[in-house]
């Protein structure tokens, strides 16, 4: 499940109660209302420990980000809720697990970013760059795939060593 708008990029009291709301309605609800709508379905299966759910959040969900408030309690309302998932659904086989990057390089809202804000993202990147797309999707694959087995309401890192837990 991946769903993300950026909101307002101002101090947390300059963001207005609606876009506040609007960024939550995408960012945390979307993937709420898809999370409660394929779980019953996945629990009906023959074998629903062969399914698997990967949401993408935010390192900012983690750490916080000045200017993003929004975007941030989003980002982290997501990690709360795959813990909760993961815990729901370790009985019955089903792993939900989350992806945290940081800013990946390539899509929209990487394009949205003004010079000066990337450039104080990149300064909190001790790699030096944005993640990449395929590096995101290869984590999201093996997330997704059989071979993962043990792991369960677990935040994975893509922050090239921006990540400090």
């Amino acid at each position: 499940n991946n769903a993300g708008i950026l909101g307002p990029v101002a101090p947390t009291w300059e963001h207005t109660p609606d876009a506040f709301r609007r960024v939550l309605e995408v960012n945390l609800v979307g993937i709420f209302l898809v999370c409660r709508a394929v779980v019953p379905r996945l629990l009906s299966q023959d074998a629903p420990e062969r399914c698997r759910i990967v949401n993408l959040a935010s390192i900012q969900g983690k750490e916080g980000m000045p200017s993003a408030a929004a975007y941030v309690a989003s980002k982290a309302g997501v990690i709360g809720l795959t813990k909760t998932l993961g815990k729901e659904l370790a009985k019955a086989g089903i792993l939900v697990n989350c992806v945290t990057p940081s800013a990946v390089e390539g899509t929209g809202m990487a394009t949205e970013i003004t010079p000066e804000r990337r450039a104080e993202i990149m300064g909190r990147i001790p790699m030096g760059r944005f993640v990449r797309l395929e590096e995101v999707a290869a984590m999201v694959a093996w997330l997704g795939s059989l071979e993962c087995t043990f792991s369960t309401g677990a935040v994975f890192d893509l922050s090239g060593g921006r990540a400090t837990y």
